[in-house]
């Protein structure tokens, strides 16, 4: 019997244009290839015994509920994944080589127990075989703006069929009912919004500087309150459209909005508040992004920060390795650790943390409603001249996001600090 996904037109094996995907053209050959497609399977099929993950053909039925790999060509999936890890495990669901009933349940079991996925002795190997983030991806000044047009300047009528009216693309913060995240998302977006301009002390006559415009709720929000906003972007359709909704909403004298990377910002600013950006600055460049936060905030300022986590070793072992979605998705990007921040801002800012709420399910839920809405658009997405293997892109993108945090491999933090008077120490 063959497998069905629960988005079938999403999820439809497609044949990439080579022109388009150029890296999707050809499969690993050779005898390299072979003895690592071996390894991959006996790889493979362990860890799906050991994590209960269902490995089946298309004429197998998975158990409803339970996390499943449905292997549609399994010498190309495990050639891709033996050439390349995890990043050949993307590309495999790309070409459809392999599917899954449900692509977040399944990832959300990987993540969960990511550490366990490959023997101590091979994972000592790790530095030898896995790729190196190239460094053109590196987020100096000139290439910042190449790396953010890659992703946020795909198209605004593309983000706005998945995203709420608020367009607010990061992690809502829901009510919560019976311990689990619950309620409409465009309420969610104002309730994580209004708590970071609450805790950065924002009302009537606050000077806000936000660095990372997104499509301009946060600042039609802050406007709203009687604050002065700056705010800057590195993408060009971001600005075009915040622009015209600041205009839509007469807010125009009060919101200020530049194409402007942050480190050539100035000024005085009460408060600043930057939302999910610092994941796209890179590790290199994270002194500076908080001593230039440091710089403009006057003696008692506060800074609301929004950023996408992962544990500190994690962090340190993996912030070198090119992965799928620095490929396809946000190249240049790093997820810092809590404890970077921290000590980052302790050593070398006058910075203070004075109030941190960590999200992670709240960010599961919110990619939950995005990849559904995506997927109930396929005919509009299409429509607006994307192919069917972008469509498993961003199926994959979504659905793997949202395992990775609901399985605890992410989170998502919302941290206050307050500029005090001690002088740097570096």
């Amino acid at each position: 019997m063959t497998i069905t996904s629960s988005h079938p037109s999403v999820t439809s094996r497609p044949q990439p244009d080579p022109e388009l995907w150029p890296g999707l053209a050809t499969i690993p050959s050779g005898p390299r290839a072979r003895v690592s497609a071996a390894i991959a399977g006996s790889l493979l099929r362990a860890v799906c015994r050991r994590l209960e993950i269902q490995l089946v053909t298309p004429d197998e039925l998975p158990l409803p509920g339970l996390p499943a790999i449905v292997v549609h060509d399994e010498d190309e999936f495990l050639r891709r994944v033996g050439a390349d890890g995890l990043i050949g495990f993307g590309e495999a669901y790309l070409t459809g080589a392999w599917d899954s009933p449900d692509v977040a349940l399944l990832v959300t079991a990987l993540a969960a127990r990511v550490d366990q996925l490959v023997p101590q002795w091979m994972q000592r190997l790790r530095r030898v075989h896995v790729r190196r983030e190239p460094r053109r991806h590196r987020n100096t000044v000139t290439q910042s703006r190449s790396n953010i047009s890659h992703h946020y300047d795909l198209s605004n009528d593309l983000f706005a069929l998945f995203l709420d009216p608020t367009l607010s693309y990061s992690s809502a913060l829901f009510e919560v009912v019976d311990g689990r995240p619950h309620g409409p998302l465009e309420a969610a977006q104002h309730r994580k919004i209004d708590r970071l301009l609450d805790q950065a002390g924002v009302g009537p006559g606050t000077r806000l500087l936000e660095i990372g415009t997104g499509w301009g709720e946060l600042a039609l929000r802050a406007a709203a309150r009687g604050a002065t906003v700056r705010t800057v972007t590195l993408s060009q359709e971001q600005l075009e459209l915040a622009r015209a909704r600041v205009d839509a909403a007469g807010l125009a004298d009060l919101v200020s909005i530049e194409l402007l990377d942050y480190r050539l910002l100035d000024g005085q600013y009460d408060a600043v508040v930057s939302v999910e950006m610092i994941e796209a600055v890179g590790d290199e460049y994270w002194s500076t992004y908080f001593r230039t936060v440091d710089d403009l905030l006057v003696p008692g300022g506060r800074f609301a920060l929004q950023a996408i986590t992962m544990p500190h070793q994690r962090m340190l072992d993996t912030r070198d390795d090119f992965t799928w979605i620095k490929k396809y998705i946000f190249p240049g990007g790093l997820l810092p650790s809590v404890e970077a921040i921290e000590e980052i801002t302790r050593t070398e800012t006058q910075l203070s943390v004075t109030d941190r709420l960590s999200m992670g399910a709240h960010y599961a839920e919110t990619l939950r409603l995005w990849d559904q809405r995506f997927c109930d658009s396929v005919d509009e997405v299409r429509a607006l001249g994307f192919d069917p293997t972008f469509l498993r892109m961003w199926h994959f993108y979504l659905a793997y996001c949202q395992g990775g945090f609901a399985g605890g491999y992410t989170d998502v933090q919302q941290m206050t600090f307050v500029k005090d008077a001690h002088e740097r120490t570096s």
